[in-house]
């Protein structure tokens, strides 16, 4: 059976440009699927047809934050829980020139419609059969999934930043993994790529966070120096502070645990944790032999203390971990990290790391110390 090799971002980023689909892979971790994808501007009746007719998943389109405003599109559910953070909006149609809206005739008109530069609101309705999906800003450096790679690309490639996007399915029903994916791939005459190929190519000329300020720095809870680096996010201006002991060397394996704060349990002690896990966090930095690295990110979220308090917290973190590791990585990598050890008690893959130029060489479990509370994952890699 034929199978496709895995192409150079490069390579997509040419088929973008000649306006043909091809498919990206996320890692094994994660969705673990391949989607189709064709730059929105291209995304013509047939190519419709095909990812309807072939690829069998849902025909989503993704577009930028600000083209999403401009079109005024609100999410589809106040309070998203999503298991990756998928930001699907309200469906949409196209006002005038569809009968039914399903055809693909109708979609791809919608589609050319929704990325129209000369269009706005008043030319699209709701509900309809396209279903728009809002990119983070930043693109796969932030989050690395196949909403951001879409636009990436599109953005690479000098189109509009917008891409239709297609889950791919087997005959079955069942979802297409890698090797179903390269047959598929090889039988349709269709390139496929990584997204862990993509950050790697974005990473080598784009930078998202830089940092302001260093100092030396004593912590009550941790008996050894270090240094607080703060870097900020040049996205949002969001800040995020990195701990670091010792002297970091890109050839040697460095602790590392990478913390999403969490203000209902670090700062107000909500007992679903254990109340001292960022204290036993530098503790197990202080007496590590060599080099570590505590990053603490800001939640991206704005609405995240409403939605842990309303939703409780494991339920907030079990939807949500893990979703947006971009800034966490590209921190580590200012800092000189290359090898590391993860303080963490995920038994996530995060195989995307491998854009950013990280490798895990292993894991130390920090486990939370209530006699009465099972294995938790922690809100960090």
């Amino acid at each position: 059976m034929i199978e496709a090799e895995i192409s150079p971002i490069e390579d997509i980023i040419r088929e973008a440009v000649e306006g043909r689909p091809f498919i990206l892979v996320d890692a094994d971790d994660r969705e673990n699927e391949g989607d189709i994808i064709i730059p929105a501007q291209f995304a013509t009746p047939a190519q419709i047809s095909f990812m309807a007719c072939h690829a069998r998943g849902l025909i989503c389109l993704a577009i930028t934050q600000e083209r999403s405003a401009e079109l005024k599109l609100r999410p589809m559910a106040p309070r998203n829980q999503s298991g990756y953070g998928t930001a699907f909006t309200v469906s949409i149609e196209a006002k005038e020139g569809v009968t039914t809206g399903i055809s693909a005739h109708d979609r791809a008109r919608t589609i050319a419609v929704a990325v129209d530069p000369t269009k706005g609101s008043d030319d699209l309705v709701t509900p309809g059969h396209v279903f728009p999906l809002t990119a983070r800003d930043g693109g796969v450096l932030v989050r690395a999934g196949h909403t951001e790679a879409a636009v990436d690309i599109s953005r690479l490639a000098g189109l509009t930043p917008a891409g239709v996007i297609c889950e791919i399915m087997n005959d079955d029903g069942t979802m297409s993994r890698l090797p179903d994916l390269r047959v598929f791939a090889a039988r349709h005459g269709l390139k496929i790529g990584t997204i862990a190929d993509l950050i790697a190519y974005r990473r080598s000329s784009e930078q998202l966070v830089e940092k302001m300020a260093s100092a030396p720095f004593q912590s009550h809870f941790c008996p050894s120096p270090m240094t607080v680096h703060v870097y900020r996010n040049k996205i949002d201006g969001g800040e995020h502070v990195a701990l670091v002991k010792g002297e970091i060397r890109p050839d040697e394996d460095t602790l590392v645990r990478v913390h999403q704060v969490d203000l209902t349990t670090d700062v107000l002690g909500w007992n679903t944790a254990a109340p001292d896990y960022l204290r036993r966090a530098l503790r197990f930095i202080s007496d590590h032999s060599g080099p570590g690295a505590l990053v603490l990110v800001r939640d991206p979220d704005p609405e995240s203390i409403s939605r842990r308090v309303a939703g409780g917290r494991r339920e907030y973190h079990e939807k949500n971990a893990n979703r947006d590791y971009g800034i966490g990585a590209q921190i580590l990598i200012d800092l000189g990290v290359q090898q590391m050890t993860l303080l963490t008690s995920s038994k996530a893959k995060l195989a995307a790391l491998q854009g950013f130029g990280l490798t895990i060489n292993g894991r130390t479990e920090l486990r939370e110390n209530r006699p009465d509370s099972p294995l938790r994952i922690l809100p960090d890699f």
